[in-house]
Parts: structure tokens; sequence; C-alpha cells
């Protein structure tokens, strides 16, 4: 497995990504800048780290939406690579119309960092391999900007889709306005597109990724898409 962590000025969670990704025997992950013009050969799964991408400018990701290396990604994604965008990676993912909806202000109106409860709505895409449908996990959380928007023919369009990942939900579960920590609509904290190979979410994987950061439910992100590549399902 060998993974593309792209680097926009203002990223700040690239190396968490780069060590939570090439932590696996047999997984390698290298940074790319966002001015490059082109992905590394053989890369497998690309990701959009958190951050502040060119300070937040215009739109939380909108600047990055338009920075070189994206032509590269979406080419990468239109045949089928693995591209996963997490928080402001997340953002520049609908910025750049590789996923609908849009990411707003938290409707609370101050930044949220915090674990939060998640359900896992689906376990069969790449990165939901080694999690069970509905299972419970807690990933934190780190934005201000996290409140997920559609319309609503596409909201219809993308729950009808089954193109819904994560949800929040309080610990037996439930989904409720309580457990949403931004408001974000139908407690949405992660949404694929149709074809299943693009993943943006706003918790962060990569910062639950072993127990000596306070917990590891992230971990089965990277073990999933492990299992997924050696599998033969590209």
């Amino acid at each position: 497995m060998k993974t593309a962590v792209v680097v926009f000025p203002g990223s700040n969670c690239d190396q968490d990504a780069l060590k939570a990704a090439g932590a696996l025997p047999g997984t390698e992950a290298a940074a790319v800048w966002h001015k490059d013009s082109s992905l590394p050969a053989g890369i497998d799964l690309v990701i959009l780290p958190g951050g502040f991408s060119y300070g937040d400018y215009l739109r939380s990701g909108a600047m990055a939406a338009n920075s070189a290396i994206m032509t590269a990604v979406k080419d990468f994604a239109a045949k089928g690579g693995l591209v996963l965008g997490i928080c402001n990676g997340f953002q520049i993912l609908t910025e750049s119309r590789l996923l609908p909806g849009a990411l707003m202000s938290n409707d609370c109106q101050h930044f949220v960092c915090k674990p939060v409860t998640l359900r896992v709505e689906r376990n069969d895409l790449p990165f939901t391999l080694d999690y069970k449908k509905n299972e419970i996990v807690t990933i934190p959380i780190a934005h201000g900007e996290g409140r997920y928007f559609i319309d609503d023919e596409g909201l219809k369009r993308l729950e009808g889709q089954g193109c819904v990942a994560f949800r929040y939900c309080d610990a037996s579960g439930t989904i409720s306005p309580e457990c949403n920590p931004n408001g974000a609509l139908n407690n949405i904290a992660g949404i694929t597109n149709e074809r299943g190979n693009v993943l943006g979410l706003m918790p962060h994987p990569e910062r639950y990724s072993e127990k000596l950061l306070g917990g590891d439910d992230g971990a089965k992100f990277w073990t999933s898409v492990k299992k997924w590549l050696e599998g033969g399902r590209r």
C-alpha cells in the first residue's frame, strides 16, 4: 500500500496522516506538494489532510481545490483510485466537486475540538472493511466549519444511494441532535461518492490510530484499505 499525502500551505495534519498511513508492514507514505502536477507512480491512496489550507481564505478548501495537484487527484479518482479527505480535506473534496454538498460554520458558532462517537453506516467501502456495520467508534474532531449541508434533492439522492458512511451518534448508536457537534444535516460525519472510492469525513482517524494517542478506533481505516488492495479490488 503506497500513500500520497498532499501538503498545502496551512496543512497541519499531514505528518499525522503520513505516520498513520505508513505504519503498517508493507506500507509506505510520502508527501506531495500542492504545486506538483502529478502523483508519484504506483500510488494506491491519496490523502487530503486536515488543517487550514491557504488560511481558509475565501472559503475553507476553496483555494486548495484549485491547486495544481488537484487535476492529478481528480484523474486518479476518476480511474478508481482511493481518495480520503479528512476535515479540511473533506472541505477540499466538496469545493473541487469530487463530493457533493458543502461544509458550513458549526451551528454553535465556535471551534469544536473533542472526541466524538460515530456510527459506521457502511462496512463495504475500501475504508471500512474492518469495521462492523453499525459499529460505534470514537474518533476526535477539530473544526469550526464542519456542518455538512446539501439541498433537499441532493440529500435525498445521497441517502438513497447509500453514500453516508458515518453519522454522529451517542454511545448506544442513537442518532439525535444532542450528539451532533456541529449541526450537520442528518448527523452526517462522512460521505462517499457513488462509486465508493472517494471518502470525505470531518473526524480525524489518523489522530486515533494508536492507543498512545488516547484511542485506536481510527486504525481500522488503514487496515481496511490495505485489505481492500490486497484483495485486488481496484
